[in-house]
């Protein structure tokens, strides 16, 4: 069993920057890629960027590409987003999650409880 915590989120104004964290804990929570997605209200669940749990490669979202930057501190189980240049549509919960190595939500299998970042025009 993994557990998945996320922080961080927040209040910006358009065009500042933040960073999200989401701490993996478990016995094999090293052993997962770990994903970040969003969720607008009203709308569904949406992949963001993903890192393998080696940390060497990472993918990302054509609407993030550029503007955000996923990282991974193996040491502390934790895995980052920096979110620069934030726009008001970036405006969601975002969810961390450890599974598969894909953009793909249903290859992931843990889940944290969402952080909401609100980005103000």
């Amino acid at each position: 069993q993994v557990q998945v915590v996320e922080s961080g989120g927040g209040l910006v104004q358009a065009g500042d920057s933040l960073r999200l964290s989401c701490l993996a804990s478990g016995r094999t929570a090293g052993d997962y890629a770990m994903g970040w997605f969003r969720q607008a209200p009203g709308k569904e669940r949406e992949f963001v960027a993903t890192i393998m749990a080696s940390g060497r490669y990472t993918y990302y979202a054509d609407s993030v590409q550029g503007r955000f930057t996923i990282s991974k501190d193996s040491a502390r189980n934790t895995v980052y987003l920096q979110m620069n240049s934030l726009k008001p549509e970036d405006t969601a919960v975002y969810f961390c999650a450890a599974g598969a190595y894909s953009g793909d939500k249903s290859k992931y299998y843990y889940w944290g409880q969402g952080t909401q970042v609100t980005v103000s025009s």
